[in-house]
């Protein structure tokens, strides 16, 4: 199996399994409702999966082999693993400091130099190996990569009392990707931009269980961001600003107690206020029930408000040229958009592609001839008239990015002055790029690069300066590599992307910034994609001009006799 297989199959398991719940019946009145995000999964189940105990009479293999299927219940600290732990070793045994995640349970080889333990005695050990192939990996602070190939394990097991007993282990876990997000969730820890002005994303996963709210506030308090992104974001928690105690409980008022250490007494408020926001925001992303953060020290509340931040625009919904007409789709309806409807339908080239500003104040627009132009109050100005262009990204700063798809370092982002910036830093490994998406914080940037013949959808951060100009993008970060060629790419929320890829069947893959992909056979003749501020937002474009959207686990036709299925800037 190629490693882009396992890459799309993810959770599609889980996410199967998940949704075999019983229905009561179907609503016949209301306003429809989304269905879930694609490649989401629904509320957390009432069970998770359980692991059995050791076997009394069980060999070194058998044990070793219970050991790792038993790092699916992490319960108190993986309590049953432990129990296939001499005494010694279950006390100092550290789960958490990662986790590999294998193709099956199945496929694990295990290799015991005591084969017939008949005649074993109470002090006699054996050594145990473990095959596995793995495909992705889980660091110490929950951040997630691919990783392919064949891994080993070797175990120490011992016989105490008649039973064997683990005396020597690796830390960290092994758990199948089939039952990784069952036992895993992603949690997006929120960081500043560089601005203070808006918060970004970096997703981290850590088991599920009630005290995730613990988990990410040590996280997040006591952490970094991802080195990738570091460049591009800030934390409001000072160094030294720690938990005081292991435990960040909630009270019946939603309350979260946040105990500090003495190093957050005499913090400005603007500092208190952007830590308590900056905590309030990941846990609620997370979906952890707390309307309020209260910081204590010695007992004592701190006085901390909140702050501010860049709030984007409601979602337009479609943004459509059809008819003669060009602006937002609601129903039936096109609600032009002032100062940039009356530019595109005024164009003399057909239009192939068009990005609108967040504020739709003007649209990054590419007409037949491949050149990017900028609509406006000022005009139709010419932005970029290079050769073998892909299509443009705006972002929240009023930039349009674009490059040409045989020189990725060219890559320029070109303000309403038409000054084009070159961009420091952009992919030095590429050879080819096919399509780039800027965030809509503008502290990242997706792109679909090829790198030793390889394509790859990579991130990286955006550097900017104090006028918010980019500048310079940090490292690429790969996410998954793939094994055709890709017709749109776009955000979906703040850390996912979609893919439209051109394989046999047109597909869509959802992929986490920092997690699996899923994937799904996309509408008959689909031909570009646009995102929104959710993944269940997402639009298809087909061949004859229908447009396509999610409608419960199967895509309906919202409207046809659309020529260009337009994004806006950050989606």
């Amino acid at each position: 199996m190629t490693r882009t297989r396992r890459a799309l199959r993810g959770i599609a398991v889980v996410t199967a399994a998940l949704l075999l719940t019983a229905c009561t019946g179907l609503p016949t009145t209301g306003d429809p409702q989304p269905g879930l995000a694609l490649g989401a999964s629904p509320e957390d189940p009432d069970f998770l999966p359980v692991a059995s105990d050791p076997i009394d009479g069980a060999g070194p293999a058998a044990i070793v082999e219970g050991f790792m299927e038993a790092a699916i219940t992490p319960a108190d600290n993986w309590d049953t693993a432990r129990k296939f732990l001499t005494p010694e070793l279950a006390a100092s045994w550290r789960p958490n400091t990662g986790v590999s995640i294998d193709v099956s349970a199945v496929t694990r080889s295990f290799t015991s130099s005591v084969e017939d333990d008949s005649e074993a005695s109470d002090g006699d050990t054996a050594d145990v190996r473990v095959r596995f192939d793995q495909v992705a990996s889980v660091d110490a602070t929950g951040a997630y990569s691919e990783a392919f190939g064949a891994s080993n394990s070797a175990f120490v097991v011992v016989r105490t009392d008649g039973q064997w007993r683990i005396t020597e282990a690796p830390d960290g876990v092994v758990i199948d990707e089939s039952r990784f997000a069952r036992v895993y969730d992603d949690y997006a820890l929120q960081y500043y931009d560089q601005t203070w002005e808006r918060l970004v994303p970096d997703v981290r996963w850590f088991p599920r269980r009630a005290t995730v709210a613990t988990t990410i506030a040590q996280s997040l308090i006591g952490g970094a961001p991802s080195p990738w992104l570091d460049p591009a974001v800030q934390s409001a928690f000072p160094q030294g600003v720690q938990l005081a105690r292991d435990a960040v409980p909630i009270d019946a008022d939603q309350v979260a107690d946040v105990a500090l250490n003495r190093a957050a007494l005499g913090l400005d408020p603007k500092t208190l206020a952007r830590m308590r926001t900056q905590l309030q925001e990941t846990l609620a992303a997370a979906g952890v029930q707390v309307d309020q953060v209260r910081f204590s020290v010695d007992g004592r509340t701190l006085d901390a408000g909140v702050v501010k931040l860049v709030e984007d625009p409601a979602d337009p919904g479609s943004l459509v040229l059809k008819g003669g007409e060009f602006g937002s789709l609601v129903g039936s309806e096109i609600t032009p958009i002032p100062g940039v409807t009356e530019d595109i339908l005024a164009a003399t080239q057909s239009i192939t592609a068009i990005d609108v500003a967040i504020d739709g104040s003007n649209a990054a627009v590419q007409l037949a001839d491949g050149h990017v132009y900028l609509t406006g109050d000022d005009g139709f100005n010419e932005l970029d008239g290079r050769a073998s262009l892909i299509r443009p990204s705006m972002d929240p700063y009023g930039f349009t990015w674009s490059v040409p798809s045989n020189a990725p370092k060219a890559l320029q982002a070109i303000g309403s002055d038409v000054a084009p910036l070159g961009i420091a830093g952009a992919w030095p490994d590429a050879s080819a790029i096919s399509a780039l998406r800027v965030s809509a914080d503008g502290a990242r940037v997706a792109a679909v690069v090829v790198v030793g013949g390889e394509r790859w959808v990579v991130v990286s951060s955006v550097i900017r300066d104090d006028a918010g100009a980019p500048t310079e993008l940090g490292p690429a970060e790969p996410l998954t590599q793939l094994e055709g060629g890709v017709s749109g790419l776009v955000w979906l929320g703040g850390d996912r992307l979609g893919l439209l890829m051109d394989l046999n069947d047109r597909m869509v893959l959802t992929q986490i910034v920092g997690g699996p992909g899923t994937s799904e056979v996309a509408p008959t003749g689909a031909v570009s994609i646009a995102g929104s501020r959710s993944a269940s937002g997402l639009r298809v474009l087909g061949a004859e001009g229908a447009v396509f959207a999610r409608s419960g686990s199967a895509w309906s036709e919202s409207t046809d006799g659309v020529s260009v299925l337009a994004t806006r800037a950050g989606h």
